[in-house]
């Protein structure tokens, strides 16, 4: 029974017996084409026999795995590694199959090849998942051939193989080598100079242009003949929270993420940073109740407790009780933090119901609120209007884009942050309104 099952026909058979059935048919009014169509029947016959005997009197001619990592990083290109081992003693012919998990809906994978004896054949392909959670893969199949390719035998392997995805950490570790290496001008990160200082001393240098005219050292400036100034550090073991607006006003999709999974990975990345800059971080999301709270800390492997919170945030289809919110934080966050409330708003009415709780939150905490463009409706502005319709849609869809641009000042009026972006240019922006708040000093 095994080896029924793992013995398949090629496509060359069916081509050769539809050739055979062709000359059975001529012959009908050829007559000398009978005999050499009973020829062709019996030399398939004894090659068919030879090659199932080529391929099966090796017991374990094949051996292949699936290289899967620890888990995957959402948004992004994964690479998976195989690893196919050719036991023959002639080449072999190999098509793999790799049943993919069901999330990423592909059907059609297939890849083909040779591998010459005792040698081992080595490829990868990519996958880019844009949901968080379980993945599992299915079987590895592996069909090899002999030159002749009339028969295939099937080599099954790495069955119920799973990985997890987390928040994209291969973001993460972009911005953070990035920003050691000083080199996050290359993706967008701005470079903001200092305008106000700490009272924490640093050391006395000399003065260039830009520099605050208020830190000069009139004692080292005599002292030197030249203009010195004080220099301070950067205050560090600041509290900052990201706050994840988990309602379903986050389930609006964006190129195969829900906004939910943008913020995810934002916080993620801009945690990270935060930690290298010696501040505190720590997280919360909430929909109708407050979950996933965690104060914050200065450690290093901190980053991980992040990760792992992340990996559980999901979109809940109600809408966001702001109010249970900032009971929460009155109560659990008794220092000034910087809040970074990642959320949407579609209308300014929706902004105006939420913007008293708003208000008490910046009133003891410096809070600023991201929240996205729709690009789909920039797109639609953009088109040329060819009839009444879409004139008519023009203006809705912009009407709809000049309310964001209100809720932006609405929030500045009140003295509340904002951040308003592009989906796909969240993470950089959020950095650096960050850097821009360490750098005036307002928090």
């Amino acid at each position: 029974m095994k080896f029924i099952k793992s013995l398949y026909l090629s496509p060359r058979v069916f081509y050769i017996l539809t050739l055979i059935s062709v000359l059975f048919l001529i012959s009908y009014w050829l007559k000398p084409l009978y005999p050499i169509a009973w020829l062709l029947v019996w030399g398939l016959i004894i090659i068919f026999l030879f090659d199932i005997v080529t391929l099966y009197t090796t017991k374990h001619g094949i051996d292949a795995t699936r290289i899967l990592p620890d888990k995957f990083s959402n948004s992004d290109f994964n690479a998976v590694p195989i690893r196919i081992k050719n036991k023959y003693r002639f080449t072999t012919h190999v098509e793999i199959i790799d049943e993919i998990p069901i999330q990423f809906q592909k059907r059609d994978f297939l890849k083909t090849g040779s591998i010459t004896p005792k040698s081992v054949l080595d490829f990868e392909y990519s996958l880019r998942p844009v949901k968080r959670g379980e993945y599992v893969f299915g079987n590895l199949y592996v069909y090899t051939m002999t030159r002749i390719q009339l028969v295939k035998r099937r080599y099954s392997f790495d069955s119920e193989a799973m990985v997890k995805v987390y928040p994209s950490f291969i973001q993460m570790k972009k911005y953070d080598f990035l920003a050691i290496d000083n080199k996050l001008t290359q993706i967008g990160l701005k470079k903001i100079r200092r305008i106000g200082h700490t009272m924490e001393f640093e050391q006395i240098k000399e003065y260039v242009i830009g520099d605050d005219v208020r830190t000069i050292n009139w004692k080292a400036t005599a002292k030197h003949s030249n203009l010195m100034i004080n220099q301070f550090q950067d205050e560090k073991s600041q509290p900052i929270y990201s706050v994840i607006d988990a309602s379903r006003v986050m389930k609006m999709p964006f190129d195969g993420l829900s906004l939910l999974d943008y913020a995810v990975n934002s916080t993620l990345a801009f945690s990270n940073i935060a930690l290298k800059k010696h501040d505190k971080v720590g997280m919360l999301s909430f929909s109708n109740t407050v979950k996933d709270f965690l104060p914050s800390s200065g450690k290093k492997t901190y980053i991980n407790s992040i990760s792992e919170t992340l990996y559980n945030v999901k979109t809940q289809f109600l809408d966001a009780d702001f109010g249970l919110l900032y009971a929460h934080i009155k109560r659990q966050i008794n220092h000034r933090s910087l809040l970074i409330l990642y959320t949407n708003f579609e209308h300014i009415s929706s902004l105006k119901r939420q913007l008293p709780y708003l208000q008490a939150l910046a009133k003891k905490h410096l809070l600023v609120v991201v929240f996205f463009q729709n690009t789909e409706l920039d797109h639609l502005i953009e088109q040329k209007a060819d009839d009444i319709q879409t004139i008519y849609d023009q203006t809705i869809a912009q009407q709809f884009a000049y309310d964001k641009k209100l809720m932006v000042k609405e929030l500045q009026k009140h003295g509340i942050q904002t951040v308003l972006t592009t989906p796909e240019n969240l993470t950089i922006n959020t950095i650096n309104k960050y850097l821009e708040i360490k750098a005036r000093g307002l928090l």
